[in-house]
């Protein structure tokens, strides 16, 4: 995995583990990672990532309807 170091101003109230869930929540929301490798990017279990999608404003279904089409007759 790759390392970032980001430099904030001490006024802006962060953590480490929001900032994490912000940047894997949006890689997942563009098809960058699945839900599990952005789960372990947040630093979280699928489920607890799932859970908090929402509040970042992530749905958890974020697939083209070609694909679940394609998913369907695969199944």
């Amino acid at each position: 995995m790759k390392t970032l170091t980001l430099n904030l101003p001490d006024n802006i109230d962060f953590t480490n583990n929001d900032f994490a869930m912000l940047v894997a929540s949006k890689l997942y929301e563009q098809g960058k990672l699945s839900i599990g490798e952005a789960a372990d990017v947040a630093g979280l279990s699928k489920r607890a990532f799932i859970e908090l999608l929402a509040s970042y404003e992530v749905s958890i279904f974020n697939s083209p309807v070609s694909e679940l089409t394609t998913d369907i007759l695969n199944a």
